[in-house]
Formats: C-alpha cells, sequence, structure tokens
C-alpha cells in the first residue's frame, strides 16, 4: 500500500511540474492564435478584446495558469479556439486510435526484440548473428519520417498493396468488416514504429542473453544435459525480462512522441495529428491538454512497468 501511496504521489508531483514548463513553454512561443485577427483591419479591437476575455487571456501569466490548474482538476481542459468544443471532447474522439497504435506497436516490438537478440546471440558470430546487428543498426539510425515515405512509395503508390492514408475506405463499414479495414490501414503505421523501435532494443538483449550464456548456472545447466528450450525458458528469458521491461517503460516518450509525425504522414486522425494542427494554429487550450494527457500516459506506463519489474524482481529497489 505504501509503494502505491508513493507512485499516485510522484505521478501527481511529475504532472504539476510537467503543467507548469508546458505552460510556460506554450505562451512563450511567437505569435498567437489572435495575431491574424489583430492584423485584419474587418476585426476591432473591442472584438478580440472581448474574445481574449471569453478565453481569460487577458489576465495575467499566473492567474491563467491557476485557473487553467483548477480547471484541470475537474478533467476540465477548457474550449478549444479553432473548433469551439470541448478540448476533453476533441481529445477523447482521437485518443483510441492513438492508444491502439502505440499499444499494438509496443507489443510487437518486445516480441520481436525478444526473438531476435536471443536467436543473434544464441549464433553469436554467424551470418545471421551480423545480419541482425547491421539491421538494428540501421533500425535506430533511419528517421521514422523518412522509412515512413519509402514505405508510403513502396506499398501505397508503386504497387498499391496497402492504403495510402487514413483509417477507414468506407465509413459505412460496421462490424468485423470495419475493424478488419482498420487493421489492414494500420499495418504500414505500426511497421515504421516498430522497425524504428525494435533496434536499440535487439542489440540490448543480445548483449545481455550473451552474458547470461558466460554465466555458471548456464555452464552447469548444460553439463546435467538440460535442452536448449528449458535453459531458455527457466534460465534466460527470467533474467531478459527486467531489463527489458525497464527499457520499454523509458521508451514510451519517445513512441508516443512519435505519433505526432506518422499520424500526419498517414492522415490518421489521432492525438498526433490533432496535437500538430492545434500547434500550427496556436491553439493553447488543445495542445495543452494532449502534452498533460501525454504526459499522465506515460507516467501511468513507467509506474505499470516498475511494479511488473518489482513482479519479476521481488529485491529490486523502485
Amino acid at each position: 500500500m505504501s509503494l502505491i501511496i508513493k507512485k499516485i504521489t510522484y505521478l501527481f508531483i511529475m504532472l504539476f511540474i510537467i503543467s507548469v514548463i508546458s505552460f510556460g513553454v506554450v505562451h512563450l512561443a511567437p505569435n498567437s492564435f489572435f495575431a491574424s485577427g489583430e492584423l485584419n483591419p474587418n476585426i476591432t479591437e473591442e472584438s478580440i478584446a472581448h474574445l481574449k476575455a471569453i478565453y481569460n487571456l487577458d489576465k495575467p501569466l499566473y492567474i491563467q495558469f491557476l485557473s487553467w490548474i483548477g480547471n484541470l482538476m475537474v478533467l476540465d481542459f477548457g474550449i478549444s479556439f479553432t473548433t469551439g468544443e470541448m478540448v476533453k471532447d476533441e481529445i477523447m474522439q482521437r485518443l483510441p486510435i492513438t492508444l491502439v497504435i502505440n499499444i499494438v506497436s509496443i507489443f510487437f516490438v518486445f516480441i520481436i526484440s525478444l526473438f531476435l537478440g536471443i536467436a543473434a546471440a544464441l549464433k553469436n558470430g554467424s551470418k545471421f548473428d551480423k545480419f541482425i546487428e547491421q539491421l538494428s543498426i540501421l533500425s535506430f539510425s533511419m528517421p521514422s519520417f523518412y522509412l515512413a515515405l519509402i514505405g508510403i512509395y513502396i506499398f501505397a503508390v508503386a504497387s498499391p498493396i496497402l492504403p495510402l492514408s487514413g483509417i477507414l475506405s468506407d465509413d459505412n463499414l460496421e462490424g468485423f468488416a470495419k475493424y478488419t479495414d482498420i487493421a489492414w490501414h494500420l499495418i504500414l503505421p505500426v511497421f515504421v514504429i516498430v522497425f524504428g523501435g525494435i533496434g536499440t532494443f535487439v542489440l540490448y538483449v543480445r548483449s545481455l542473453t550473451l552474458e547470461i550464456l558466460k554465466s555458471d548456472y548456464i555452464f552447469f545447466a548444460k553439463a546435467r544435459g538440460l535442452s536448449r528450450y528449458t535453459i531458455l525458458r527457466f534460465y534466460i528469458l527470467p533474467n531478459l525480462y527486467p531489463t527489458i521491461v525497464t527499457l520499454l517503460g523509458l521508451s514510451l516518450p519517445g513512441i508516443l512522441g512519435g505519433s505526432v509525425i506518422l499520424e500526419t504522414i498517414f492522415g490518421i486522425d489521432g492525438m498526433g495529428l490533432l496535437f500538430f494542427q492545434s500547434a500550427m494554429s496556436h491553439d493553447y487550450p488543445v495542445v495543452m491538454g494532449i502534452l498533460i494527457i501525454g504526459a499522465f500516459l506515460t507516467l501511468i506506463g513507467n509506474i505499470i512497468a516498475d511494479l511488473v519489474l518489482l513482479k519479476l524482481n521481488p529485491n529490486s529497489m523502485i
């Protein structure tokens, strides 16, 4: 119980610090949503002043922040400048698809990294090992947006095998056909995230597996005549899980941050695309809402990773 209280306290402290930094950075950005209106001779100064008063922008910055924090306590992120809708509603409409993409991607990164890393270590020095090592280097050195553009050209333009953008071919689809079509549209975005994410993990798993294979308990396990499957399941994997879970928790900010670029490129109407559009139009309430929700999801992911690590290794210090 004390651990849970510590984690919840840590969550709220970090969210407050992130909110202070995000609020300051967003309001220090040049120009504003009302800049175009101020240059428009058809809009009077009284109209602009009235709009700023509606959105509480006519008050000192610290008053705006305290008001925003107060509203945040009741999950009120304000009203969007561009659409006039509640920010919470706009985010909740787009959050599910972003979560699906990232959760599926993290799952495949975990599985593929374990498989390739262990396989490369077990065949250390072979052509397969060298191939996996070069593939990993290519993975973390290639920008995700560049890989996305190459994938679009090869699989959607030159050979129209996969959809070019969006998540649905027909809005009238329902049931199993709808979910199948969504999955078909998400193949390319998920592939880009997974390929860009496995490089570092594969090298870590390979390196850790090589160290484990040099340990005394592996030597005695082989001397007892245990099969490779038994050694893998009971000796190698239990020693790999804690490190991999920790690395996955630390990689969550990068994976969620990558959604902004990929959702924009693939035209996926998720939280990443909404953030990009809101940042371009200086829609402060939406930008702040997405930053806070993104930070919350990242912190929750890290806490879950810590709890899983504690379950795997009760002697670990969190």
